[in-house]
């Protein structure tokens, strides 16, 4: 996972140094060049969507048994209050991905953040569970179109190579960030009322909202447009029949393995669910390989650089919920810990996280994407094998504290690494993809690998076994088996290293047509053509 840079023409259509709209003769900030107030301000707008995500997922977990308690939920219905955030997110983010590079990323996202304040509101107010499960659900639908928008945002603003490399750093500082103080304000807030878990994002999307709104620029054709009434370029048809077809294959999966743990993994209903899903997968891609403007170009799956990204970002999230879920019961259940000492055992690792991706940009330029994922899945390996030494009592100093730190070591260098290696080298019409493709990969890999976790512990009867030594022993099989998914990350990152750097994949669209096509002629011959299609933000 080599990162690679290429050339970005002094005319491409693109944010200036400024973050000046579009428009003809204006270009990318180059290395050297000093960042604008603006273009920090910008910065700043997207890693607060991020680090408000980090925030949600993180604080609704610890006030979990207070819902239950003032709601009266089963656990069956319980699960769903996180279980319908990551149906809606993870189902939906191909969708969102692909809707931000045609309808505009500035304005996919502002509504987008708009529609998770609202629904944060609803949710902390509400009563009435099935209310409230919704409303986490259309959340979680609103997050995956906030969260590819925000990355390709990013992407087409952050030209390949050191500068976008630094945004990274500081963007994942934010992620690192947003779950830290939500594991801390989890424990406090659940204190007070369980409700504010839920209230608390919705005052902090209203000034990302309102902070977007005011820095992110428009696109230039979209000014010209409504300056002249004439569009300055055709735009691309949408691929309903894709879209339908991978919004709802990709609905089923989430759904069927969040369930599979409560109807059986070898249920009738399940081998039914995923027997659905592969059929979904086959209509899909024949539906893609036959379009003439396809959701999702097939030919992006030629870079191996962006499949190995995105197996990293399986086995990196996937692992480290899992491990996070088994922690949490460990610290609780058996050893007794109230919910804010549990926040602050995992507070480490998101501190280091915090910290380390501030500087995380510099190490990217001169090691790639590569080394560093490499190095990030070997810390990881090593965390979680420093943990299978826990035993009834707690070792914090030996166990628990050297585990943190390295967890947060691996995520704050192996998720600015994965993050640039998805999107490095793809065209910029095709950035939103390749980030929702990413965040996909995340949120579908937590959800997967966590259902195998439970259901590794519940056949090893830890969800029957009183006793902590017992209960410790059934844990076992499941941390090894996290350990070993982390190491299939670190052998995929690893022979990433022998592989020669990815292309940049080109995809087939269809001729650009009129100013478009008049700016590439005009284009010096020596410079590569960089897609103007979806380039802007809005």
């Amino acid at each position: 996972m080599q990162s690679t840079e290429r050339p970005v023409p002094s005319s491409a259509t693109a944010v200036s140094a400024s973050v000046r709209p579009a428009a003809a003769g204006d270009r990318r900030p180059v290395e050297g060049e000093r960042w604008s107030p603006r273009l920090w301000g910008v910065l700043f707008v997207l890693g607060g969507a991020l680090c408000l995500d980090a925030l949600d997922v993180s604080m609704v977990g610890v006030a979990l048994p207070s819902i239950r308690s003032a709601l009266s939920l089963s656990t069956s219905s319980l699960q769903w209050i996180v279980s319908g955030y990551v149906l809606g997110y993870g189902g939906l983010l191909l969708l969102g991905g692909r809707a931000a590079d045609l309808l505009g990323r500035r304005r996919v996202f502002l509504a987008a953040v708009a529609a998770f304040a609202v629904l944060s509101l609803l949710g902390g107010l509400t009563s009435v569970p099935g209310l409230l499960i919704g409303a986490r659900f259309v959340k979680g639908m609103a997050a995956a179109f906030t969260a590819p928008a925000g990355m390709s945002l990013l992407t087409t603003t952050f030209p390949e190579g050191p500068m976008r490399n630094k945004a990274f750093s500081i963007y994942s500082a934010f992620g690192g960030s947003g779950f830290s103080l939500g594991l801390v304000l989890s424990g406090l807030l659940t204190a007070v009322s369980w409700r504010w878990t839920l209230l608390v994002p919705a005052p902090v999307a209203l000034i990302v909202l309102a902070a977007g709104w005011w820095l992110i620029p428009r696109d230039a054709r979209s000014r010209d447009a409504r300056s002249t009434g004439k569009a300055a370029a055709k735009r691309r048809p949408f691929d309903l029949p894709g879209a339908l077809t991978v919004t709802l294959t990709m609905l089923l999966l989430v759904y069927t393995v969040v369930s599979a743990q409560q109807a059986g993994w070898t249920s009738a209903r399940t081998l039914g669910s995923f027997a659905l899903v592969v059929a979904g997968i086959a209509a899909f891609i024949a539906i893609e390989s036959r379009s003439r403007d396809p959701l999702m170009p097939l030919q992006i799956f030629r870079s191996g650089q962006l499949l190995r990204a995105n197996i990293g970002a399986v086995t990196l999230f996937g692992s480290y919920v899992s491990f996070q879920f088994l922690a949490t019961q460990y610290l609780q259940s058996l050893a007794g810990w109230s919910p804010i000492s549990t926040a602050l055992a995992f507070l480490p690792a998101g501190v280091m996280v915090a910290v380390l991706s501030v500087g995380v940009g510099p190490l990217l330029g001169r090691f790639g994407t590569g080394r560093l994922a490499a190095a990030a899945f070997a810390c990881l390996v090593a965390a979680y094998a420093v943990f299978l030494r826990a035993g009834v009592t707690p070792d914090y100093p030996a166990v628990l504290l050297p585990t943190m730190l390295l967890v947060g070591l691996a995520f704050g260098l192996g998720f600015s690494a994965l993050s640039v290696a998805a999107t490095d080298g793809m065209p910029d019409n095709e950035q939103g993809l390749a980030a929702s493709l990413f965040q996909t990969s995340f949120q579908v890999g937590g959800a997967l690998v966590l259902a195998v976790v439970t259901a590794v512990v519940d056949a090893a009867g830890g969800a029957r076994l009183t006793t902590p030594t017992a209960t410790l022993a059934a844990y076992r099989p499941a941390l090894f088996l996290i350990t070993g998914v982390a190491a299939v990350g670190a052998f995929v990152a690893i022979a990433g290293l022998r592989r020669r750097p990815a292309e940049q994949v080109t995809v087939a669209r269809p001729a650009v047509e009129g100013a478009e096509a008049v700016e590439a002629v005009a284009r010096p011959a020596a410079e590569p053509v960089v897609p103007v299609v979806g380039a802007g933000c809005d």
